[in-house]
């Protein structure tokens, strides 16, 4: 009976969020829906995508509530630290499915959360309500195309004989990256870029009793606060130090995916113990106010409970998830 009560109690961490950040997602839905259609009838397209990046952010500052306040994990900055808004594109290493929330981490510490948009694999796009809506923009890119796994030990291995038939330095934590997503983003957005942030970003407690690399936190695991820290290094490119040639790029983002390497290395191999599990350099302990999260939580919460409270509010509401997963698939679908 006291395992059940404990299993009980570890699961309902992760429960209770998943079923805030799910329920409310109808709300959500609709808000932005009556949004578009009111903008229909507004001149230009400036003020609609001002309200939308808001509802965006609103909806993104409630999941960055559960993320940050709720886990209380703690934020480690290394490197580049931004201190205002920025056009940027932003290189990540890929681990787990944390990686696009450590995107809006960085986003809501430069007032720009509702500006984040992900390129996502194509499964990712079929999420019921949101995947249609997270894949319409390019921002956001993981060029190793896929989760680097210690486990996965078949798929490391494909990726460093790929690198040594191409004549490319053989990587030990990260996979060898992909070029298409990053040249084609670059070629598209260069005339309104200020920079590329280059994070490489490692979570703390994914070391084995062995002292080896494990698998890095769920989704799951991560809301059962089973990382205490995440760390988070950051260089950021200018945009006149990056080239524009394709294969210049794919020769420089595979430097800087050795950088990345040499960071981990560091951060888990490092033959000094006092060094393991963080990055070089200065670093500081960025904490998330919950200024910038609560009231997002209480908002869609508040909506969300009063649409319940009415059979005919509780009927849209059913209506939207049933509908709106519908109608997403179809645009996805359209679109591929």
């Amino acid at each position: 009976m006291l395992l059940s009560l404990v299993l009980h109690t570890y699961s309902m961490r992760y429960v209770l969020p998943a079923a805030v950040m799910l329920g409310t997602a109808p709300t959500y839905i609709l808000a932005w829906l009556g949004w578009r259609l009111f903008s229909l009838f507004l001149p230009g397209a400036r003020i609609y995508q001002e309200v939308d990046d808001r509802f965006y952010t609103i909806y993104q500052s409630m999941v960055l509530f559960f993320f940050e306040n709720y886990t209380g994990v703690q934020i480690i900055l290394y490197g580049d630290l931004p201190k205002h808004k920025e056009n940027i594109i932003y290189l990540s290493n890929h681990q787990c499915t944390v990686d696009w929330i450590v995107a809006d981490i960085l986003a809501i510490r430069q007032n720009a959360l509702g500006h984040v948009r992900y390129v996502l694999k194509n499964g990712l796009k079929w999420l019921p309500l949101y995947g249609w809506y997270f894949s319409q923009t390019y921002l956001v890119i993981f060029p190793e195309g896929t989760r680097y796994n210690p486990e996965l030990t078949k798929v490391i291995s494909a990726s460093q004989t790929y690198a040594a038939e191409q004549g490319l330095a053989v990587l030990k934590h990260v996979l060898t990256p992909r070029i298409k997503a990053t040249y084609v983003a670059f070629d598209c957005m260069k005339n309104y870029l200020d920079a590329i942030y280059d994070v490489t970003v490692a979570y703390e407690g994914t070391v084995d009793q062995m002292g080896k690399r494990k698998e890095a936190p769920s989704m799951t695991e991560f809301l059962c606060k089973e990382c205490p820290k995440v760390h988070i290094h950051i260089d950021r490119i200018d945009k006149k130090d990056i080239p524009e040639e394709q294969l210049s790029m794919r020769r420089w983002l595979h430097d800087r995916f050795e950088i990345k390497d040499k960071l981990m290395i560091e951060f888990y191999d490092s033959p000094d113990s006092q060094r393991r599990s963080k990055f070089p350099g200065k670093c500081i302990n960025s904490k998330l106010s919950l200024k910038k999260t609560l009231p997002s939580l209480l908002f869609l919460g508040g909506l969300t409970a009063s649409m319940l409270m009415t059979e005919s509010g509780r009927k849209l509401y059913v209506k939207t998830w049933i509908y709106g997963t519908v109608i997403g698939c179809l645009l996805v679908s359209i679109k591929v």
